[in-house]
């Protein structure tokens, strides 16, 4: 369940009556601003501790990729942090750190995105060290680099997918679920064979169409002086070439028409099953009323599947239900392990169960209020820290909302109903229209 939290400023902007007391709407001031070059800037100021978040995002991910050359986005998370023209392999990680600093990156579908976290009076190394990769990773982007961050990649799959406890499920659920030209048909870290085909000029084209000011935004919040930081952007980033324009994703539509099964086998001990739906893409209607239908099904030992599964039958060592969210489609996942002696067929059964009665029926206001109340608790919780926060204004600019559109997404949980999860449960989890994944242990010969 994605939640998009940081701290808030609180306008009281119209005067209460007496013996009442008014709502003060949320608003996460900023500015915005647009380089030369196409780079969007947008500067929060909270100047609550003194430290400072720099956020880049590249509008890529393994969505931007095609069949045959998948894992490229990913890739380039490692090949970032491998020195640039003025930032020799390894010194970028030195210099944060012997500022007080850290930094990290993270590749997704739709999204690759950069962070430094740093102490006020760092803010300028931050900015340098970002501007200098976006401007001159190719300068020393090598062959050799491209091959040892390959392997590093390849190694990563092995340790995530192929060497993993259920590992391979994802991958497989995802082949099923969307169309073979779809962009979410392969996975982040893509395919063994695209890594090892892929030569080192596909790689440098891949960075020269996506890894450009224009394909970028660049959020800085934190204790910051607006007019200082803005002069530093301009200094550190105006120099950047354009690239060319990005043609936006145009993805096959993606429809299931029945359902599909399939079982894998793993050395595992215990058989699991994986019920998946199509849903709506992030902040679509049927979005927010499905992360509230997980929450109903899993949310805590109260839950509905929890309750009949873990608790009261005790088929299932764990079930877990979520809304994962993209930018041009989502899935809805139902992930329940059985318990030794019991079968991944009893699973389905209690969960399509439970399911039935969620269609028929609404939950009971009780049961969406602690949904709800678990949603607000979590975003203002994630509030309290200011990377939190960058990564929301980049995640909310990206989305077509505005920086600002905090309360607005709250807003989407706040007002929903029993009958508004209930119609959710209808129209996105038909039982008619899944996929259906079970892994079973080896059989040992």
């Amino acid at each position: 369940m994605r939640r998009l939290f940081m701290t808030l400023l609180l306008v009281v902007c119209t005067v209460p009556l007496r013996g009442q007391t008014a709502t003060p709407p949320l608003q996460v001031p900023y500015t915005q601003f647009r380089l030369a070059n196409g780079l969007t800037v947008v500067l929060h100021q909270d100047k609550s501790v003194p430290v400072v978040t720099v956020n880049v995002w590249y509008h890529v991910g393994s969505a931007n990729e095609k069949p045959g050359r998948t894992g490229f986005a990913h890739l380039f998370e490692h090949l970032m942090f491998e020195g640039s023209k003025n930032v020799k392999e390894g010194v970028f990680d030195t210099l944060l750190e012997s500022a007080g600093g850290n930094n990290n990156g993270s590749t997704n579908n739709d999204r690759t995105n950069y962070f430094e976290d740093v102490p006020s009076n760092a803010l300028e190394l931050a900015l340098y060290l970002e501007s200098d990769r976006m401007a001159y990773l190719l300068d020393t982007m090598t062959p050799q680099r491209v091959d040892g961050q390959r392997d590093v990649v390849k190694n990563e799959r092995r340790q995530s997918y192929e060497n993993q406890p259920y590992g391979m499920a994802s991958i497989e659920i995802d082949k099923m679920l969307w169309p073979a030209n779809h962009p979410y048909n392969w996975p982040t870290i893509g395919y063994m064979e695209d890594l090892t085909a892929a030569s080192h000029s596909d790689v440098v084209e891949f960075f020269k169409k996506y890894y450009v000011p224009n394909n970028a935004s660049l959020v800085i919040a934190g204790d910051i002086d607006l007019p200082r930081t803005k002069a530093l952007v301009e200094n550190w980033f105006n120099e950047i070439p354009r690239g060319a324009e990005v043609e936006p994703i145009a993805p096959p539509a993606a429809i299931l028409t029945g359902v599909q099964k399939k079982t894998l086998t793993d050395r595992v001990s215990l058989p699991r099953l994986y019920l998946t739906w199509l849903s709506p893409r992030v902040y679509a209607p049927g979005d927010a009323a499905l992360d509230i239908v997980s929450s109903v099904l899993t949310g805590g030992k109260n839950s509905r599947l929890y309750k009949r599964l873990v608790y009261e039958t005790q088929m299932a060592q764990d079930v877990t239900a979520f809304q994962q969210s993209g930018a041009i489609g989502s899935e809805f996942q139902i992930i329940a392990t059985a318990r030794r002696g019991h079968t991944a067929a009893e699973l389905q059964k209690v969960i399509d169960e439970e399911l039935e009665k969620l269609r028929r029926e609404p939950p009971d206001s009780r049961e969406v209020q602690r949904a709800i109340n678990q949603v607000e608790a979590s975003f203002y919780r994630r509030m309290e820290r200011v990377s939190n926060k960058a990564d929301s204004l980049n995640g909310y600019y990206v989305a077509g909302g505005g920086p600002d559109y905090f309360a607005e997404d709250l807003a989407r949980y706040t007002s929903l109903s029993p009958s508004d999860v209930q119609a959710a449960a209808i129209r996105w989890l038909p039982a008619d229209r899944r996929v259906e994944l079970v892994v079973e242990p080896e059989v040992k010969k």
